[in-house]
């Protein structure tokens, strides 16, 4: 079943953003993901609360994928990079309808 990573992040810095873009993006289609979509450009059309600078959505071919992704050794120090330079949102959704009749 795919699975999709959708990640809310907000810069605190931005000394780790150019050393991150290039490494998690060979990650991502190292572990057989898509990047759907990495941008700025979203807007709040329902609720309220927090808003994120960036939002990114990762297509993924299972739920094992992203869990390795996650884990990958080579993405490590840039995933601990992006979590010390910045408030960040993961979130794993499978590709699923639970209200579906």
């Amino acid at each position: 079943m795919k699975c999709y990573s959708i990640i809310f992040n907000t810069p605190q810095t931005e000394e780790w953003i150019a050393d991150y873009i290039g490494p998690a993006t060979n990650a991502v289609e190292r572990h057989g993901g898509k990047i759907l979509a990495r941008t700025a450009s979203h807007e709040r059309v329902e609720g309220a609360g927090d808003h994120d600078a960036f939002r990114t959505i990762i297509e993924w071919p299972s739920k094992n994928a992203a869990l390795a992704f996650m884990k990958d050794p080579e993405y490590a120090p840039h995933l601990e990079a992006r979590l010390k330079g910045s408030i960040s949102h993961h979130f794993l959704v499978d590709e699923k309808d639970d209200l579906k009749e």
